[in-house]
């Protein structure tokens, strides 16, 4: 019997990863899960069992690259190979710049940029030679347009894209085998907000519209098997970010400065310390799931993600609809004419 695809998701233990996990699984992947808590791998691998894939459990800090290579080859040596590695782990600080220290900055950047470089460094090393093989890069609206409060991430998200642009550049100029994706992700429902390190006045939240985990999950794994296209953008706000940016970003300077203070935090409680330094599911936390406390105003489907996955056939269909459209316009103007 053929055997699935081994994919390799990194902060597989909640959230956006621990959704992915899930989502390659029911294609029968075999699924490496990489993250540094311990309830939510477990349960991560539960999730890919129960979905009919084949599970690794890998614990793991991204921001040690060390450790990166050894848990790739961990996978390896498990399952033979890497066909498909997705770039997820991050850990973020809801404040002003001015209230972010440096060692926290510094963390962020380790885990959320750096983390992506020796992931991918990791999973290279052993696609190159096979000459085949996907890096998925998963990253936000952030990548291109900062928002006040996550400074650190939004540097963070930066910084990958243009490494993922250099990097797609060198494959193609080599004209490998291997190729690398990018997924930007709109504010998603995930147990993040209550993890991250919070300076803010109120209990922190993703800007509205919300989309579920599984929205980005569907998206990444299409993202993995067709991975010619150099990037995905989810969501419909994710849409109108980017092109506002590009067209105005001085005005949306000013807007996001009105609103988005007050969009990212809502009344309640802070969740704790944060998981910068410490996973919030290790020995003496809990499994957190993919959820998070937004399942009330979380959408599940975005027809703006089935229009970008399916941007051919739409492109034939319009391309139709036109040549229909012209047909009517001459045969209308043949009779007029008889």
């Amino acid at each position: 019997m053929k055997r699935g695809k081994v994919v390799v998701v990194t902060g597989a233990s909640g959230g956006v990863g621990r959704a992915t996990a899930r989502a390659f699984a029911e294609r029968g992947a075999r699924v490496a899960l990489l993250a540094r808590g311990r309830e939510g791998l477990a349960a991560a691998a539960d999730d890919v069992q129960q979905a009919g894939g084949e599970a690794l459990v890998v614990s793991v800090d991204m921001a040690d690259s060390k450790a990166v290579d050894d848990a790739a080859q961990k996978v390896v040596d498990a399952f033979g190979h890497i066909d498909v590695w997705v770039n997820n782990a991050f850990s973020g600080v809801f404040a002003r710049f001015t209230e972010i220290t440096p060692d926290e900055f510094r963390r962020v950047t380790e885990v959320t940029y750096l983390g992506y470089v020796f992931g991918t460094r990791a999973a290279l090393h052993h696609m190159l030679p096979r000459d085949r093989g996907t890096v998925v890069q998963v990253g936000s609206a952030l990548a291109y347009r900062g928002i006040p409060l996550q400074s650190a991430y939004c540097g963070a998200k930066h910084a990958i894209q243009g490494f993922n642009e250099s990097l797609r550049c060198e494959l193609l100029h080599t004209g490998s085998g291997v190729r690398t994706t990018m997924v930007q992700l709109p504010g998603v429902n995930t147990p993040q907000f209550d993890w991250v390190l919070n300076r803010m006045p109120g209990r922190a939240r993703p800007v509205a519209p919300v989309y579920q985990p599984e929205v980005a999950a569907r998206a990444i794994v299409h993202a993995a098997f067709h991975a010619r296209r150099r990037e995905y953008w989810v969501g419909g706000s994710t849409v109108a970010t980017l092109i506002a940016n590009a067209v105005a970003p001085g005005a949306l300077d000013r807007y996001l400065a009105r609103t988005n203070v007050e969009a990212q935090q809502e009344e309640g409680e802070h969740g704790g310390p944060g998981n910068l330094w410490v996973p919030a599911d290790g020995p003496h936390g809990r499994d957190f799931g993919a959820h998070g406390r937004f399942d009330e105003e979380a959408v599940s489907s975005s027809p703006q993600d089935w229009v970008s996955r399916n941007r051919a056939r739409m492109g034939i269909g319009l391309v139709a609809a036109a040549a229909g459209g012209l047909g009517i316009a001459v045969t209308s103007g043949l009779r007029r004419r008889s």
